[in-house]
C-alpha cells in the first residue's frame, strides 16, 4: 500500500514564491517588475509539487 507524504511544506514554499511575484509586480519604482517572471518557476513548481501532480522519487 503506498503512503501519501504530506504536501504542507510544498504550500508553504508556493505562498512564500507566490507573495514574492506579487511584490515584484507591485513594485512602486518599477525596478523590480522586469525581474518578476524570475520568480515564476518557483510558483509553478511549488504549485505542482503541492498538488501532488509529479512524484520527486520517480524516476526521469
Amino acid at each position: 500500500m503506498e503512503t501519501k507524504q504530506s504536501t504542507a511544506k510544498y504550500w508553504v514554499y508556493f505562498f512564500i514564491w507566490l507573495a514574492i511575484m506579487i511584490v515584484m509586480l507591485y513594485d512602486v519604482n518599477g525596478f523590480t517588475r522586469k525581474f518578476f517572471w524570475l520568480a515564476l518557476p518557483g510558483v509553478f513548481t511549488y504549485f505542482v509539487k503541492a498538488m501532488d501532480l509529479i512524484d520527486e522519487n520517480t524516476p526521469a
